[in-house]
């Protein structure tokens, strides 16, 4: 197994609850001894359906909470903070730790395996450059979920290829041909027909965390870059923008 230390990474969380894992729920949510229920923040792991009308297992959905479980079940682990700490299901959204001589991180480790990917939220964005480093790390290697062509990476120039992924959290890559601000919202537009073609949408929310970053998106025409979200099916393939870590500029012209 691959180790991951973490000595110095993701720095400038608050410390919280520790306890013994008890149960995994699936490859990213976890049970304790002292009944806390735990979301690993900053990974989405393949969803598994559990019973739920209407939803399936995601392809290696029970791989990824096997791993979950070979990594963290009946080991002691430290919760740590970096943005919002629960959600409204009351779920604790935690980095979380093995309390190990090495200090495991277990979201990174799980992404180094390739049994998850990056998923963050406008406020909770800690820890993403390493979390990313460990994503690509398996990514590039061809690890886990990403040998099974369910969670390729898709193309922007491809628009077509999108029409049965509506409702998906998809990574796409492309070039983008035009970045416009229309309304209070910046569209990154990576064909010429707005309607057919792939679009990312940073709406005026966003665009505040983008000016707290000093990020100009309109600057990105001409940009090569990675865009991850929920596909829709609006005005032709798009994806809204939350924050700035849902675009990663791969090169620029």
């Amino acid at each position: 197994m691959l180790t991951a230390s973490v000595a110095s990474a993701c720095e400038g969380l608050r410390d919280g609850p520790k306890g013994t894992v008890t149960q995994i729920v699936d490859g990213d949510t976890l049970m304790l001894d002292n009944g806390l229920v735990v979301r690993l923040i900053g990974i989405q792991a393949p969803h598994l359906g559990l019973g739920r009308p209407g939803l399936d297992d995601w392809p290696k959905a029970a791989a990824s909470k096997q791993a979950l479980s070979d990594l963290t079940l009946n080991k002691p682990v430290l919760l740590r903070y970096g943005g919002e700490p629960k959600d409204r299901y009351g779920r604790l959204l935690a980095q979380v730790f093995l309390r190990d001589t090495a200090g495991t991180w277990v979201q990174q480790q799980m992404l180094l395996e390739g049994m998850a990917r990056v998923y963050s939220f406008p406020d909770n964005r800690a820890c993403l450059p390493d979390l990313f480093a460990a994503e690509t790390r398996a990514r590039t290697g061809g690890l886990g979920i990403w040998s099974d062509p369910y969670y390729r990476v898709r193309r922007a120039d491809r628009p077509a290829d999108f029409s049965s992924l509506s409702g998906h959290y998809e990574l796409v890559e492309g070039r983008v041909l035009k970045a416009d601000k229309t309304g209070g919202r910046v569209y990154l537009n990576f064909g010429r027909y707005y309607k057919e073609d792939f679009t990312a949408v940073i709406d005026s929310r966003a665009l505040r965390l983008f000016s707290d970053e000093h990020l100009d998106p309109l600057k990105l025409s001409g940009a090569l870059v990675r865009v991850r979200g929920w596909v829709d099916l609006v005005d032709g393939p798009r994806v809204a923008i939350t924050h700035p870590e849902q675009i990663e500029v791969l090169a620029v012209p």
